[in-house]
């Protein structure tokens, strides 16, 4: 399924690329709310791309970091909604 490809780039690289692009966005955003939202769906697709990684030795600094970063966002905009 991964292994698919449009214009040359597989699946797996569009995930990393709308990762990344996901993450660059949330830092443009003067709204906190909606900075953690969109940064959150980019951790998201970037624990995703690090599952597909060719080998979890490759994946798992992608997946523990972002997990990481996605429970931090989470625990502010629980905090942010407490308010």
């Amino acid at each position: 399924m991964m292994d698919n490809e449009l214009f040359g780039v597989t699946v797996l690289e569009y995930i990393g690329y709308l990762a990344s692009l996901m993450v660059l966005l949330s830092f443009t955003m003067k709204a906190i709310k909606k900075l953690r939202v969109v940064n959150m769906m980019g951790c998201i697709l970037f624990i995703i791309y690090g599952f597909f990684m060719p080998s979890l030795r490759i994946g798992l600094p992608i997946i523990i970091a972002n997990a990481a970063i996605l429970v931090v966002n989470a625990y502010y905009l629980f905090k942010l909604k407490q308010k």
